[in-house]
């Protein structure tokens, strides 16, 4: 058997370089013969300790005992350096006597250098401060909001999924707080906001950024906590009197002390929360404020009565190609020019989505929540140019790419879909666009808006693909004074005594100011935002990062686009001069265009199951008659999730058999009134 400290000694020799072998020349007898003897004693008491077995615990020792870790909490990482540790025990557990017998011949090999090596080590260790175990008791707590930004391309979407392949931003936020100890779960591995009055404004999607995103958090504060009050004693005897007569003296002074001391302050010493976040977050996510002072009942994500979404697109959206090799394509008009989009047909149908009507044609529906209600307030819906961000492509300005109407100024341009509403359902953003991009390039009327908002007449959506998620940015949230009565009321549904803010009849303020006053990073210190790792700073290296890459991407297509001579025709047989007839490019989002035969109509392609359609499946595959039902079943989601779990530790697939005495259960409370 081997001491871990004769391990950590041969580790430390092989790191070095040293010589390692028997024979070696470099040991005497008389030092291999004292280590021996020394590591003999230590096995001994080593086997000595494990012949006595391990202690018996006490039964309030047992009652403290851990909890088994929820593994299904644990993020990747976390998940993967646990699997690394139990690999390295059960190999250590392993070993063949052989291979033990070999180590003790190392460590005997080793005794020459183990004078100096132990009290290097011994040294090394003194140096080291022992961390000291954080005391939650000894702070204080605050509940706050964080503003924050970042770029999803990387990332998983916003909410933490355990079982999803790549990093949420949720994840790396849990990661950041409980590293700097503004929140001291009982196990930091496992991710669960529950116990820190957690709430968050949106649940962005897997590629799409934000810049105002927003939660609510409680965390480690500065604030002194509230002194104990002096114990009151009472009683008439003597000794008692001449001690509450202490007692208050010693009261006084302490008083005194404390009016001397300044007034805490909840901004200047405070934690600077933006920036300790920072510097343990990835470089695409940044805190960029704090708010110190929130309303009551505030939560990130019901108190927020505004969100303001962009999503970016190019003009022209996809690379144009020359008239003299562009096809002819049948119903295309001969002001069109395939790859550019007309901007005021799309503004006028983005102004139809403004006001409250259902979107249940521009969402996907899921399922899983049952929603029914698909009515959404949009305060606003425009297409925006995007000012001075050009990065321009000399070779659009020339005839043969143009549009025939012509295109002013430099080109390729930048735009932007604008949206304010209340509450978005599901991709609804990227539906909109999506729809928005058939107008812009005339395979739609403007028209479509109304028709596909009119669920009445078409309660079905069309087959059609929505738009990439990366341009989609969550721009702002906005958090508006309300009055007591609204402070708590959930928007969008009958709960609590505030408005429904998607009823129609509903009244409401079109033009949301945002109630809370932000410490923004730069206003507590401005070097915070300028200095070496001020927030600026940090996103300046981001940014021209990005813009180097567009520049280069910028000039190789220029370069390319204008070196060739395509009226050269070097190879004149069997080479096409056009693309084939009746062959048009679709832009549907994305990087580049979909290459598609003749355009099918929106209502002439296959229409989708209505939504209560889709609902009434699902609950029947959970043994429900239909979705109705279901709902009106107490319980009903646990009853769900927990025979879901069970199937998959069980290896099973989902079916109507597998969750039926669940439901029946469920069912059976409702029935007895529980």
């Amino acid at each position: 058997m081997s001491s871990p400290r004769s391990i950590r000694t041969l580790d430390l020799l092989k790191a070095r370089g040293k010589a390692i072998g028997v024979g070696g020349g470099i040991l005497s007898e008389s030092i291999i013969g004292d280590f021996t003897s020394k590591l003999n004693r230590n096995i001994k008491v080593q086997l000595r300790t494990f012949a006595q077995g391990p202690p018996i615990l006490s039964q309030e020792a047992t009652k403290m005992a851990p909890k088994p870790a929820n593994y299904d909490r644990w993020p990747k990482e976390s998940l993967v350096k646990r699997i690394q540790a139990l690999e390295d025990e059960l190999r250590r557990q392993g070993l063949a006597p052989e291979i033990q017998r070999q180590e003790r011949a190392e460590e005997r090999v080793l005794a020459a250098a183990v004078t100096s090596t132990e009290a290097e080590l011994k040294a090394a260790e003194k140096k080291k401060k022992k961390a000291a175990k954080f005391d939650p008791g000894k702070y204080s707590t605050r509940l706050i909001a964080l503003k924050f930004a970042y770029l999803g391309k990387n990332y998983n979407g916003f909410e933490y999924q355990s079982s999803a392949k790549m990093p949420s931003v949720e994840e790396e936020l849990w990661k950041a707080l409980v590293k700097s100890c503004l929140i001291f779960p009982e196990r930091p591995d496992e991710v669960d906001f529950g116990p820190w009055e957690y709430s968050k404004c949106g649940r962005t999607d897997r590629g799409v950024s934000a810049f105002g995103q927003v939660i609510g958090i409680r965390v480690r504060s500065n604030k002194p906590l509230p002194k104990d009050e002096p114990e009151q004693t009472g009683g008439n005897g003597g000794d008692d009197v001449v001690m509450a007569e202490g007692q208050q003296q010693e009261a006084e002074k302490a008083t005194d002390v404390d009016h001397q001391k300044p007034e805490w302050d909840p901004i200047a010493d405070e934690i600077p929360y933006c920036r300790v976040l920072n510097r343990l977050l990835p470089p695409d996510i940044r805190i960029m404020a704090w708010a110190p002072a929130l309303p009551p009942n505030f939560s990130a994500r019901f108190s927020c009565r505004e969100r303001q979404y962009r999503y970016f697109f190019t003009q022209p959206a996809f690379a144009p190609m020359p008239s003299s090799l562009e096809p002819s394509v049948s119903g295309q008009k001969k002001h069109e020019k395939q790859g550019w989009l007309n901007i005021d047909k799309m503004r006028e149908a983005a102004k139809m989505f403004e006001g409250v009507h259902d979107f249940r044609n521009f969402c996907k529906i899921d399922p899983g929540k049952q929603i029914t209600n698909f009515s959404r307030r949009i305060f606003e819906s425009d297409i925006v140019e995007v000012k001075d961000v050009e990065s321009d492509l000399p070779y659009l300005g020339l005839p043969e790419f143009q549009p025939l109407a012509g295109s002013e100024g430099s080109h390729p341009k930048v735009y932007y879909f604008h949206v304010r509403g209340s509450a978005f359902l599901w991709h609804q953003i990227r539906h909109m666009v999506a729809v928005l991009f058939l107008v812009g390039q005339g395979l739609e009327r403007p028209s479509i808006v109304q028709q596909l908002l009119d669920v009445e007449k078409n309660p079905r959506k069309p087959n059609y693909v929505m738009a990439d998620e990366v341009p989609l940015v969550l721009w702002d949230c906005i958090f508006p004074e309300l009055p007591d009565e609204e402070a708590g009321a959930v928007p969008g549904s009958s709960s609590g005594n505030g408005r429904d803010s998607h009823d129609p009849q509903a009244g409401g303020d079109v033009e949301m100011v945002d109630s809370i006053d932000w410490v923004w990073q730069g206003e507590d210190d401005p070097m915070s935002l300028y200095g070496a790792q001020g927030l600026v700073t940090e996103l300046w290296g981001t940014w021209r990062e990005r813009k180097m890459d567009e520049i280069l991407a910028n000039r190789l297509l220029n370069f390319v686009a204008t070196k060739p001579d395509i009226e050269r025709r070097l190879i004149t047989k069997g080479a096409p001069s056009a693309p084939p007839k009746g062959i048009k490019k679709v832009y549907e989002g994305g990087n580049k265009a979909q290459f598609r035969g003749s355009y099918t109509a929106l209502f002439k392609r296959q229409l989708l199951a209505s939504a209560k359609e889709v609902n009434d499946k699902y609950a029947q595959g959970f043994g429900f008659k239909d979705a109705e039902e279901m709902t009106q079943t107490k319980n009903w989601r646990s009853a769900i999730r927990e025979q879901k779990d069970k199937n998959q530790k069980g290896g099973r697939s989902k079916k109507a058999g597998d969750v039926q005495p669940a439901v029946e259960e469920a069912s059976s409370r409702v029935a007895s009134g529980f």
